[in-house]
């Protein structure tokens, strides 16, 4: 039998909220240059033989759209470890906190038996 927990609604909306960010954040990682800086490209002499291009760096916008996703981030994540529930937590609190983080995804729908 699964652990349940009573997780107080604006702890789920800023655990969802968390998610969001952060797949916000993933997203945009992945469209911006691999240099914050401009710098110029690089061939593969390293350890680890890697193709770079000349990186234009970041403009002035995603600079300003990353620090805006990342002080979210922060904001979120404090507000979610220090939430006055985790005090009042009755059972296992890794397994509580393990379970919010899953808690938005769909449940499994119980296999039907064949009869």
């Amino acid at each position: 039998m699964a652990d349940t927990f009573d997780f107080p609604q604006d702890l789920l909306d800023a655990q969802l909220e968390l998610h969001q960010v952060q797949a916000e954040l993933h997203a945009l990682y992945e469209r911006l240059p691999w240099s914050a800086e401009p710098m110029k490209g690089h061939g593969g002499d390293f350890w680890r033989p890697r193709l770079r291009t000349d990186s234009p760096g970041y403009t002035d916008d995603e600079k300003a759209q990353l620090a805006a996703l990342r002080a979210r981030q922060l904001d979120l994540a404090v507000t979610v470890s220090c939430h006055a529930y985790w005090a009042s937590c009755l059972g296992d609190v890794v397994k509580a906190r393990s379970a919010l983080k899953h808690a938005h995804e769909p449940a499994d729908e119980p296999e039907e038996i064949a009869a």
